[in-house]
């Protein structure tokens, strides 16, 4: 039986306020590419599109900002990224695949793997990376979606002169179709992909025809190069170093294992509990989409860096942001290059809501289990305006330009690479696989270094990811304090003796007294005392049998539990018992589903707990115990507000 029953939201109150909150009684499972329930699977090959939406688009500026932070060396530092990509990022993300096949990624690895509150707080410092992460390709890719606009020989010369309004617009647009109902588009995905890789092969394949009918173009880059930079160990060594401003190429991956629950499995998943068949078409979704994305990275950082003098990569230069729309205006004419800019500003702009769908099913997959998220962030509304706002005040900060947004987006990428890397070591070392923890602990190093690069190089995206940690921190901490006296379990289960203990009670005396009894040494002299106690103290009916509740301790730092009940005869006593990391909700829930169960309103019997109430009520939040007797009826106030079947607490 379910103890809880979803909130319902309150007849009171204007039109507007009833459908902003409209969802919060279902929770907020947003449909989109990152749903976490899909009643439709499809291929891996149409998943991926899914993933390059955010992956694939970067192709947008990824050649720009490369040969703007490598300069002629970009070629090399790209090579070095591919060489990341492959060797790197796509055997991590292909073990995250195998071990957290359900679309949550490294994120809720590591909650599993770092337990209790230790765990619960990585996750938020992660959740703060993660945001930065999709609320930068929400803005970055609207801001390169406005560079293509303008840029555009077709496009009004005044459309230059205003790209933070024109950005707005377009995540306003955004926002807008979100708060509608954003439905599962795959289709559209695919459609948009599918035109956006072909138009590009067009144009990387004229493009290098040009490198090959004029060799003085690569002749060119290498004086330029050698003239530069003289040794090739120097020359890789600053590769190497570069390398990090480059890290916007790696981006698909953590999106690739969210998309996990659309791909279509084996027949044989639905009733496994482990989708073999998802996590190999998974796995080929992740190592396909690599090597499409690499080829393009080196071909596209070749042709670019050849073709395009240096100057017009810088800011106002004709390239910046947009190195492949250059050219395709420049050798194919500004019609295909027109619709080449169609296609990108689509795919960037699908970009965008990709990462919404992202930011939608993310944060109430964990805020709401760790009771730190409000009510009202069940609804999918509220949240669509709050990060609709936030991303207004990135664009406005940053001024729409995608050069200032790539060291913000970089890290918040690479921190949620490198945590991965980090949860599939982790992982390896508990399954005692000595050469692929070295492996992936290498692999981790190697992340560590390109993170802190890059953090020392361009800060302003640990400064926004703190701005986001902070905020999510102090709202989820606020918000598990003002919901400490919800019931917590989602779902509670009585096993067959403790239902037969409840309605032998109820039939025969139509009363259920239960004394309340932290665990301990469990000693038939120990239960024979402190019932005899009771009786004295608390005024038990003599003619009343009674039952012992004693709860387990678990967890603490979990706030909603399935929680089963199990009836016991320990020396005599009968005695119900259920594990949990929150003592006094526990003990309300079990409460109330006896009431249920035994049509009659119970009662519990309570001593009184020593020492401060300040302290017993920081312990609680944090411990889950604390004084028992007074939160436990407090919970029970609060879930039923009928005094005459609310179940009875005393306290002696």
């Amino acid at each position: 039986m379910t103890a809880t029953e979803p909130r319902r939201l309150p007849d009171r109150g204007g039109r507007l306020k009833r459908w902003m909150l409209e969802g919060t009684e279902r929770g907020a499972s947003h449909q989109g590419p990152h749903q976490v329930e899909v009643e439709k699977t499809h291929s891996w090959w149409r998943v991926m599109c899914l993933t390059g939406v955010d992956y694939f688009s970067t192709l947008g500026y990824q050649p720009a900002i490369a040969a703007l932070a490598a300069g002629l060396l970009s070629p090399i530092a790209t090579i070095v990224l591919v060489l990341v990509t492959l060797f790197g990022a796509l055997p991590v993300y292909r073990r995250v695949a195998q071990d957290s096949f359900r679309g949550a990624g490294s994120i809720m690895m590591l909650e599993k793997l770092l337990p209790w509150w230790a765990g619960k707080l990585f996750v938020l410092v992660l959740l703060g990376f993660a945001v930065t992460d999709f609320m930068i390709t929400m803005t970055l890719s609207a801001a390169d979606a406005t560079a293509h606009i303008a840029e555009n020989p077709f496009t009004p010369h005044w459309f230059s002169d205003i790209p933070i309004p024109l950005t707005l617009g377009l995540l306003l647009l955004l926002g807008v179709v979100f708060l509608r109902g954003f439905r599962e588009a795959i289709g559209i995905a695919v459609g948009l992909v599918a035109v956006y890789l072909v138009l590009n092969a067009v144009v990387v394949v004229v493009a290098i025809e040009h490198v090959v009918t004029e060799p003085r173009v690569a002749t060119d880059w290498w004086t330029g190069l050698t003239t530069q930079h003289s040794n090739p160990l120097v020359m890789i060594g600053i590769a190497l170093v570069v390398f990090p401003k480059l890290a916007l190429g790696l981006s698909g991956f953590e999106t690739g294992v969210a998309v996990m629950p659309q791909v279509r499995g084996d027949a044989a998943d639905e009733s496994s509990a482990r989708p073999e068949g998802r996590i190999r078409g998974t796995k080929r979704l992740l190592t396909v989409a690599a090597l499409i994305m690499s080829s393009f990275l080196i071909t596209s950082s070749i042709v670019t860096t050849f073709l395009i003098p240096q100057q017009e990569f810088q800011p106002g230069g004709q390239a910046n942001g947009r190195a492949l729309a250059y050219l395709a205006h420049e050798y194919l004419g500004n019609v295909f290059g027109t619709v080449y800019d169609f296609s990108t500003v689509a795919i960037l702009w699908f970009a965008g809501a990709s990462a919404m769908a992202g930011l939608l099913n993310l944060v109430p997959r964990f805020l709401p289990r760790y009771g730190m998220a409000p009510q009202w962030a069940r609804a999918t509304r509220p949240l669509v305006v709050i990060f609709t706002l936030i991303a207004f005040a990135i664009t406005i900060l940053f001024k729409a330009n995608v050069d200032a947004q790539g060291g913000a987006y970089a890290t918040g990428v690479l921190v949620l690479i490198t945590s991965a890397a980090f949860a599939v070591t982790l992982s390896a070392r508990r399954k005692q696989q000595k050469k692929r923890t070295i492996g992936f602990g290498a692999i981790t190093l190697v992340f560590v270094y390109t993170t802190i690069a890059n953090v020392i190089e361009r800060p302003d995206g640990v400064r926004i990811a703190t701005v986001f940690i902070i905020a999510i921190v102090v709202v989820s901490l606020i918000s598990r304090v003002r919901r400490s006296f919800e019931l917590r379990a989602s779902s509670i289960e009585l096993d067959p003796v403790a239902r037969q203990f409840i309605e032998a009670d109820a039939d025969q005396f139509s009363a259920v007294c239960i004394i309340a009894n932290e665990p301990g040494a469990g000693t038939a002299e120990a239960y024979r005392a402190k019932g005899r106690e009771e009786r004295r103290d608390s005024g038990i009916p003599a003619r009343v049998p009674t039952m012992f509740l004693e709860v387990l301790p678990a967890d603490s730092s979990d706030f909603e539990e399935d929680l089963v009940v199990e009836g016991h005869i320990v020396h005599g006593h009968r005695v119900l018992r259920v594990r949990s990391g929150n003592v006094p909700n526990t003990i309300a829930a079990t409460l109330l589903a006896i009431r249920d169960i035994a049509g009659v309103v119970p009662s519990i019997y309570f001593e009184w707990n020593e020492g401060s109430p300040i302290q017993n009520a920081i312990r609680f939040v944090f411990t889950g115990v604390g004084d028992v007797a007074p939160v436990t009826r407090e919970v029970l106030r609060e879930a039923e507000p009928d005094v005459n079947r609310r179940p009875t607490v005393h306290v002696s």
